[in-house]
């Protein structure tokens, strides 16, 4: 069974700044108001018979949106981006553009790059780990981050 939750209706959103380097039209500093969706498929159980509650999925995923609300969104791993320093204000070069940054300004993802695929992963995996820890009974976790309404990527985590 199935449990579904609609981001844009249960305010799961973010806004967020982040670049793509090297793309023609998203290779510049700019930004999205975020939603994401959440689909949770796993047995029901427990004295409700709920696959998992509403109101704890909905915990987990504010919490993450919170830690990326108005940030800029940089990948630590990406390839094409070269920190040179990450104690203080961020400096970072993709190509020959230099940046400074406050580091209070900037949230640092453990991803390759800030598409909305890659940002769906690391939702979908958090809230699967988050769940896990509870004990239930979840066999994937569905998130759709979406950059715009009707413009988002999917990505399903299933160990």
């Amino acid at each position: 069974m199935k449990i579904v939750i609609n981001g844009i209706h249960a305010n799961l959103r973010f806004a967020s700044a982040h670049m793509i380097p090297g793309h023609e039209f998203c290779g510049g500093i700019h930004g999205h108001s975020y939603h994401v969706d959440v689909v949770v498929e796993g047995e029901r159980s427990g004295q409700f018979g709920f696959v998992v509650d509403f109101k704890i999925v909905k915990s987990m995923v504010r919490k993450l949106c919170k830690k990326l609300d108005h940030k800029v969104l940089l990948p630590a791993e990406s390839e094409q981006i070269i920190f040179k320093n990450m104690k203080g204000p961020l400096e970072f070069s993709i190509g020959p553009k230099n940046y400074v940054l406050p580091k209070e300004d900037c949230y640092l993802l453990p991803i390759t790059s800030t598409s909305a695929e890659e940002l769906s992963r690391f939702f979908a995996e958090h809230v699967y780990q988050d769940l896990e820890k509870l004990g239930s009974n979840i066999e994937s976790v569905e998130i759709c981050v979406n950059e715009g309404i009707g413009q988002g990527a999917y990505y399903t985590f299933k160990p």
